[in-house]
């Protein structure tokens, strides 16, 4: 009778030990952080995890490993890519090394641990995809998608930038502006992700669209076709808001990150024409409840806490500065400059 080896409930966690077979053989070094794959090899070799054979870290070391982790498998798949000039997505990896990770991850609902985890290491191309990945995922949670359109929502986030291949990584890595030649060069990045998608076993059409669309914007403003909102899938619109923040907080090349708040402002700018209103204003609400607690600068000088977001205008919350409350709903004169971490 063939022995069923149930060590699933073990991947995201990290060998406390190097870890040895029955007979002695090595299988994996200490302090892996376990994979779909490393948890196939452990059960071939008939080893039945325990509690404790793992350690259970903290969730700020957790989310680092686990990004690193996945931004390490990205990088690998997108060099494997690059080097074989294959257009078929090694989707086995994928859903091994990177898709648990990035489930797991985003189930955590902890945005600020999460964010912190996300910021480039000079590795933006790679991290950007898990970033995305992970953003979706938990803003698809906040939409209440069903279980099998999450899962379907993170694999499609997270190949968003695969159609990055195929362009010259001396485009990608370019610190000064693009050319109008170099720009026209990257935008294909959305069709050639578009074909490799569509042509890979185990995708769907709905996967490869996000790739295609996740630059046309509502007003039509966006690209490659320059089709208007209601032309544009739910998916690809969640996955836009989302490669949209992640852009806009990250260190680059060629740019800066900006403050979270100046971000959000700029979004909330967009959510009538380049975003859809209804997704962009469900992810700035749910970042801003999440700042409940936290201290602010405001536009005065003063420092204060927030106590309260108002779901009407969620960027002007209730702020509490001494014996004062002040509502910068009602206080037009105020805002919030930046939040202090």
């Amino acid at each position: 009778m063939r022995i069923i080896y149930n060590n699933e409930q073990y991947i995201g966690k990290q060998l406390a030990a190097n870890l040895f077979n029955q007979s002695g053989v090595f299988v994996l070094p200490a302090y892996t952080i376990l994979t779909a794959e490393h948890i196939r090899l452990i059960s071939q070799h008939g080893i039945l995890l325990e509690e404790h054979d793992v350690v259970h870290l903290d969730n700020a070391v957790y989310y680092q490993l686990a990004v690193d982790e996945c931004t390490a498998a990205m990088e690998r798949i997108f060099k494997q890519l690059h080097y074989t000039k294959s257009r078929r997505l090694p989707m086995f990896e994928l859903r091994g090394e990177v898709l648990p990770f990035i489930q797991q991850v985003s189930e955590k609902n902890d945005f600020f641990g999460i964010l912190a985890a996300l910021q480039s290491k000079d590795d933006y191309t790679y991290r950007h995809n898990v970033a995305v990945g992970i953003l979706s995922t938990l803003l698809g949670r906040w939409l209440k998608l069903r279980p099998e359109e999450l899962g379907s929502l993170t694999i499609a986030a997270t190949l968003h930038d695969i159609g990055k291949v195929m362009i010259p990584a001396e485009i990608l890595a370019k610190s000064g502006a693009l050319t109008p030649e170099e720009h026209a060069l990257l935008k294909k990045h959305t069709t050639y992700g578009y074909e490799m998608i569509r042509d890979t076993v185990g995708t769907s059409h709905m996967q490869a669209l996000v790739a295609l669309q996740h630059h046309e914007r509502m007003d039509g403003s966006g690209y490659p076709f320059g089709v208007q909102g209601h032309r544009i899938t739910d998916f690809s619109k969640i996955v836009a808001v989302c490669d949209v923040f992640h852009a806009m907080t990250s260190d680059r090349n060629h740019r800066p990150a900006a403050p979270l708040y100046e971000v959000l402002r700029q979004m909330e700018d967009d959510v009538f024409g380049k975003l859809d209103p209804y997704i962009c204003r469900v992810f700035i609400g749910k970042l801003m409840q999440s700042m409940i607690g936290s201290d602010v600068l405001l536009s005065d000088g003063r420092t204060g806490k927030i106590i309260m977001i108002p779901v009407h205008d969620p960027l002007r919350p209730l702020v509490n500065i001494g014996e004062d409350f002040i509502d910068l709903s009602l206080r037009r004169d105020l805002g919030v400059v930046k939040v202090i971490p």
